[in-house]
């Protein structure tokens, strides 16, 4: 019964359409004015689709850029941080499989739309815990904040309100300690990371598949790579926003900000973080706004009205009478979706293990795979944490660190992927040549990586830490090593971190701990005097001191120029072999198990690279650190200190290891293609005959559509550094 009124209504769409089709002696101009119509609408859908490219990956690297600054503002190590950078990554997988069955069967252009508030929502909620959280505190010595007070650092004279003023202020601390515990909403920075994930599933698969769908065949690719031009261009925009808001006190608006002691290059320094997520936001929302506008479905392409390409329900979409059957073909829909798919799910789940055998027993499929997720793996974190290595190793601000990333590294990445297209089509090059390529572009690219080993900065010297209170190495325990003669008669904590400049040029990790006796100035122009630890190893007088910590030696810029040109040439060297890669990737398997591979592919380097290799990542850098700052409620906080040269081995070295398997798994993909092509298929595989077979294969089945998404796109591209 249902499939006779479904044959009537076909056959009614058909006596409708026939009189049009009978008077299809059509003038040229209405045939001139559809055109127009179908491009108008998808070049709307392409203007909205590329906003939103641009808004999730300028609210993506915008997150890579606060990475240190949510480090700091809710005292949590590198490897929580890292937690937290992964949950995108959760929040994508969580929906990824349901949006891509069955959004192509629902509102493409609103599904996307509740995605970018759902991002926006998200991207919001990370800031939220800023307004909740009270102020910034940093560890500051009372002096340096009210110049009433003058109290002696060292507090020698017992008469001087000494240990009492200490208990009083631990007491004080002690009891906002349940209020203070509020300090565990990194966990809504982490759901609404989660949330972002969640919203920005949809984007890729339903509006490139649309794009594809609706526009002029030759046109799809030219649309298609324009929107991830567009997707390019967003991380340097978020890193250049990370750059601003990371010159703004993190309070900014709420305090005074001439009270404020710290300056962008202390350690302890927090800026306007939740700015940045509170613009991106509102990008996110004005970016969702046209889809909710936008149809259902487009006016087909004179060219492909009659292809096979279309998706199964673009095959009964007549737009002409689009008005007079909507609520018949809704109830259709239903009936179908109720009766006539569960077959169709059961054949497709009879021949999913025999394709993911089929897939899983091709060994350059696998091989490549290996190569890929170890390659992610080591890129993910060299990439999440470059920013804070830039700013320890080297001693830059954050604003600098990620203006320079914005500015430099993602144009040198956009251009070795063009570059390596480029290659690709002028020398002709088929799937052997694309596997060398890809070999090659790794190699040299952690090759001119090993080469910053030798670009690092020395250890700040810090009393107690780097170096000993006598000017030599420390060789015992460093909290040990924090108290010496000349601070002996002071009541010092050696928990706290309020670092000073000595005249010497050494830092000293307080004024107390550098035996300082009085003060003078309040804020940042506060000054020291008779710091008795202050130069005892020159000479025998004592010495003044200055707030914050002293400069990095004066090699260290020198260093962090060499290190900004070889990083740039490794980005680009890196990015030229991911095309090539990729096209590999797309040769080496059957023409229908392509949408499969690449979905394995897609979801292997989720799990296996995105999740886990911030975590990991941050645990290896928490292990270079020298010096841990304390919650207020007891507890380790963020880090203030690391060891320069470890930090530079951990991060480095994990990199290259990392790098060097993926290398071997290359030359094994390499061995395993010369061994099983002759010069003979190099040759049919460089002219073309593989794109035959794939448009064959398009031809067969619509779902191998999305293959124009893949060929243009990789996981994390766009911040590939």
């Amino acid at each position: 019964m249902e499939i006779s009124s479904k044959e009537h209504t076909h056959f009614f769409s058909n006596n409708t359409i026939m009189p049009v089709d009978r008077s299809s002696f059509k003038s040229e101009s209405s045939a001139s004015k559809e055109k127009q119509s179908c491009c108008g609408g998808i070049k709307i859908f392409l203007g909205a689709l590329s906003f939103v490219y641009f808004a999730k990956a300028l609210s993506g690297s915008y997150l890579k850029s606060t990475i240190t600054q949510i480090e700091r503002r809710f005292d949590i190590p590198s490897s929580l941080v890292g937690v937290i950078d992964g949950s995108f990554e959760i929040g994508n997988l969580l929906i990824i499989i349901l949006v891509s069955y069955f959004g192509a069967k629902l509102h493409r252009p609103r599904i996307i739309g509740a995605g970018c508030l759902i991002m926006s929502a998200g991207t919001f909620l990370i800031a939220m815990p800023q307004f909740f959280m009270g102020r910034y505190r940093y560890e500051r010595f009372p002096s340096t904040i009210n110049s009433t007070v003058s109290l002696s650092p060292c507090l020698q004279d017992k008469s001087q309100t000494p240990l009492s003023a200490l208990e009083k202020s631990q007491t004080k601390i002690n009891a906002g300690c349940e209020k203070e515990a509020g300090s565990s909403m990194w966990i809504y920075v982490l759901l609404g990371n989660l949330l972002r994930g969640i919203g920005e599933t949809p984007i890729q698969p339903l509006g490139i598949t649309y794009i594809d769908d609706y526009a002029v065949e030759e046109n799809a690719a030219l649309y298609i790579g324009c929107v991830q031009t567009v997707a390019i261009i967003g991380p340097i925009f978020g890193f250049l926003l990370g750059s601003l808001c990371a010159k703004l006190y993190v309070d900014i608006g709420f305090v005074d900000l001439d009270s404020i002691t710290i300056s962008p290059k202390d350690v302890e320094w927090v800026g306007a973080w939740w700015l940045g997520y509170l613009i991106a936001g509102v990008i996110s929302i004005l970016a969702g706004i046209p889809f909710w506008f936008l149809p259902k479905h487009l006016p087909k392409p004179e060219s492909r009205k009659d292809s096979s390409t279309s998706s199964e329900h673009s095959k009964f979409i007549i737009e002409e009478n689009k008005d007079q059957r909507t609520s018949y073909w809704q109830q259709a829909k239903i009936a179908e979706m109720a009766k006539g798919k569960a077959p169709e799910f059961s054949s497709r789940l009879l021949k999913f293990f025999p394709s993911l055998k089929n897939l899983f027993g091709n060994p350059v499929y696998i091989l490549y795979l290996c190569a890929s997720i170890i390659q992610f793996n080591s890129l993910i974190g060299m990439v999440t944490y470059k920013p804070k290595y830039i700013e320890q190793q080297y001693g830059q601000t954050s604003s600098k660190t990620n203006f320079v990333i914005g500015l430099i590294n993602i144009p040198a990445v956009a251009f070795g992927i063009f570059s390596g297209g480029l290659i690709m089509k002028k020398f002709g090059i088929g799937v052997l040549g694309a596997a060398k390529l890809s070999l090659g572009s790794s190699f040299f690219g952690y090759l001119l990586l090993l080469s910053l080993f030798a670009m690092g900065c020395e250890n700040s010297d810090v009393a107690g830490l780097t170096v000993s209170y006598h000017g030599a190495k420390p060789m015992t325990d460093y909290k040990e090593a924090l108290f010496s003669e000349c601070n002996s008669g002071c009541s010092c904590s050696k928990n706290d971190w309020d670092p000073i400049c000595g005249e010497d040029g050494v830092t000293y990790v307080s004024a107390c701990l550098a035996g300082c006796q009085a003060s003078n100035g309040s804020g940042k122009n506060t000054v020291f005097f008779n710091c008795s630890c202050v130069g005892t190893f020159e000479s025998s007088q004592s010495s003044s001191a200055v707030v914050g910590p002293c400069q990095k030696g004066n090699e260290c810029p020198k260093m962090f120029l060499y290190f900004l040109v070889i990083s740039v040439i490794t980005s680009y060297t890196l990015s030229v072999g991911g095309t090539p890669g990729y096209i590999l990737l797309l040769r080496c398997i059957k023409p229908h198990l392509k949408s499969f591979a690449l979905g394995i592919y897609t979801l292997a380097i989720r799990v296996l690279a995105g999740i886990p290799a911030p975590v990991y990542f941050g645990v290896a850098i928490d292990t270079a650190c020298l010096k841990w700052g304390n919650k207020r409620c007891g507890g380790r906080g963020a880090c203030r200190l690391y060891n320069s040269s470890a930090l530079r081995y951990v991060y480095l070295g994990l990199t290259l290891v990392l790098g060097t398997v993926s290398i071997f798994f290359s030359v094994a993909v390499l061995w395993v293609l010369r061994k099983r092509s002759s010069p003979q298929d190099e040759t049919l595989s460089a002219s073309g005959e593989r794109d035959t077979c794939e448009t064959k294969s398009r031809k067969d089945n619509f779902v191998n559509s999305d293959r124009l998404i893949q060929s243009t796109y990789w996981p994390e591209k766009e911040t590939r550094l």
